[in-house]
């Protein structure tokens, strides 16, 4: 590589091997050239390595390297890999198995150096099967300002973080990297973590990553109640109710989003998980089991008004 790459790009890869090219061939049709792609094998036994070694030939600002074994094998190890070998300025994640806008680094990159922010969030939008390749190119889109005061939008998904629709500047984790031990939820997490700190981001509104759909995504597992990534959930949001106290940035609405989803894993015991993490007792820990029991039936009713004004 002729010179220091401004961008880099990380991708985990674990058996894609009938994907990947794809996903290359829309990183090689970037606008935007300064960048370096770090293809990180998390341990697969397809034959990813023998599909894109014509790319590696071809151009060398793809890497291709193994996870090894002081980081945890998943996509969180895998990441953190890619951000203690990452030359660039700015830092993205891809997966390997989606389309990228030929457009995602040449505006986010632009965003970032007209703007004194750290970070650029766009839209991802979700393809399933064959994915049609008919781009806007259009640069006339409207954006907005994200600070920490964003943090619960974040968290109840009105506004969302996908891993693969942010540009990161580097600096953003000096401090803060992946929990590899999470296998769900990690990202969500971690970028909560991240916008807590303080910085500011901005977000346009155009779409610049198309995300696959199949049987064998990752969230795909954990909608089919995968124990695993169930608990990993659990686990996240615990560290997330820790990071916001620690932070002093915990508030009512985050507190009552989380006992009432608590509802959902009741055999987990999260509501009570939560009060430990929070520390409430007496007074104030009665008043948040009385919400708790009372939450189902207001959103009874809830639903049945609505019900009522369309009838």
């Amino acid at each position: 590589m002729n010179k220091t790459p401004q961008v880099t790009i990380i991708m985990a890869t674990y058996n894609r091997a009938s994907f990947i090219i794809e996903t290359i061939e829309s990183i090689r049709n970037q606008v935007f050239t300064n960048w370096e792609c770090l293809i990180i094998d998390d341990g697969g036994t397809d034959n990813t390595a023998d599909v894109i070694k014509h790319v590696l030939k071809q151009d060398n600002r793809f890497q291709y390297v193994k996870r090894p074994d002081n980081y945890l094998k998943g996509l969180p190890g895998c990441r953190n890999y890619g951000l203690d070998l990452a030359l660039g300025e700015y830092i993205i994640f891809f997966d390997d198995d989606d389309i990228v806008h030929p457009q995602n680094l040449e505006l986010s990159v632009l965003e970032l150096s007209r703007n004194q922010v750290s970070f650029c969030r766009y839209i991802r939008e979700v393809f399933y099967d064959t994915f049609e390749y008919k781009f806007d190119y259009s640069k006339e889109y409207s954006s907005f300002f994200i600070d920490k005061r964003d943090v619960f939008r974040l968290l109840n998904q009105d506004l969302p973080f996908n891993s693969c629709a942010v540009l990161w500047r580097k600096e953003c984790f000096a401090e803060n990297r992946y929990t590899e031990y999470l296998s769900h939820a990690e990202e969500w997490e971690l970028y909560s973590r991240i916008l807590s700190t303080g910085i500011t981001g901005i977000s346009i509104e155009k779409s610049l990553f198309f995300a696959r759909k199949h049987s064998n995504s990752m969230t795909g597992q954990y909608f089919r109640l995968d124990t695993k990534r169930t608990q990993s959930n659990i686990d996240a949001i615990l560290l997330v109710i820790k990071n916001l106290k620690e932070k002093k940035l915990i508030r009512y609405s985050i507190i009552r989003y989380f006992v009432a989803m608590s509802h959902g894993y009741t055999e987990y015991d999260l509501f009570g998980q939560l009060m430990k993490q929070l520390e409430f007792s007496g007074l104030n820990y009665l008043k948040w089991r009385l919400i708790y029991i009372v939450l189902p039936l207001r959103f009874k009713i809830t639903k049945l008004k609505k019900r009522i004004i369309k009838i």
